[in-house]
């Protein structure tokens, strides 16, 4: 039993790396929601939950196969979804360089009305915003309402090669040039599992080699993978030694069970393997 969430996830790593990060959920004023923030504080050191009475906190059921460590998950979103006002997160969005988003929470009411009014929030600040397309099904739910955003306000869109096909109807080698070219977003990163990534910035094509490692449980890689190629963003890093870090938290995280790394010997080890290119 763990903290989880897509952009949970990827904020956690944030933390853990050494980022100020702090991340902005809805969960119900249960057992449930107590037990998530406590374990969010740990991972990554803080938190801004809010708690509700209206819904119960939201679940999922991540099921691993032990024969290539793919996962199956049985979700319940609960409150996560039913963030009625933006309120006081917008002070955080505020004073925030980087603010990440993801697909799940634009699936519906009140939650995605929360979420758009942050995103124009976050670029009148000036902060670059992020968005993780999440899941297949969010594409095939949402499509014309996600190319709007991208548009209007994505720098850095992180999809796999699944989510790259449905979004534009072609392999993803060719996706990742239509998606930036048609929506104008700075960087746009497919994730190709044991294939490594492609990262599009600036018309430039990176392509970064996948970490080796045995896999034992796939949940969250793709989650953490993001939180990794966020923290070189915002320490400045280059685009090549950012996916590095990337590929490299996202291939540890594979190597364990649960969605998060949390032993900071391995993350330390992770950033200075990316910066010496290891």
């Amino acid at each position: 039993l763990d903290s989880g969430g897509s952009c949970a996830n990827a904020i956690a790593t944030l933390g853990r790396l050494g980022a100020q990060a702090i991340y902005c959920g809805h969960v119900g004023d249960d057992e449930m929601g107590h037990l998530y923030a406590g374990l969010m504080t740990e991972a990554c050191g803080s938190h801004a939950l809010r708690f509700t009475s209206q819904a119960p906190t939201g679940k999922c059921l991540s099921i691993i196969s032990a024969k290539d460590a793919e996962r199956t998950m049985v979700t319940d979103l609960g409150a996560a979804i039913r963030l009625p006002e933006l309120g006081d997160f917008g002070q955080i969005i505020d004073k925030s360089r980087v603010v990440h988003f993801t697909g799940y929470t634009l699936l519906d009411d009140p939650m995605r009305q929360v979420v758009l009014e942050a995103m124009e929030r976050a670029s009148q600040m000036g902060a670059k915003i992020s968005i993780d397309a999440a899941d297949p099904f969010v594409i095939l739910l949402i499509k014309d309402l996600l190319w709007d955003l991208l548009e209007r306000y994505a720098d850095i869109f992180f999809l796999n090669a699944e989510e790259a096909q449905k979004l534009t109807d072609e392999p993803e080698e060719k996706a990742i040039f239509t998606i930036a070219e048609r929506a104008g977003v700075d960087t746009v990163v497919v994730k190709l599992g044991a294939k490594g990534s492609l990262i599009l910035h600036q018309g430039q094509l990176h392509r970064i080699a996948v970490h080796p490692v045995k896999a034992v449980d796939t949940t969250g890689a793709g989650d953490t993978y993001a939180g990794g190629y966020l923290y070189g963003v915002i320490s400045g890093w280059d685009v090549p030694r950012s996916g590095r870090l990337a590929s490299i938290v996202a291939a540890m995280t594979v190597g364990q069970i649960g969605a998060v790394v949390k032993n900071d010997d391995m993350l330390k080890e992770a950033i200075s393997m990316a910066q010496n290119d290891r």
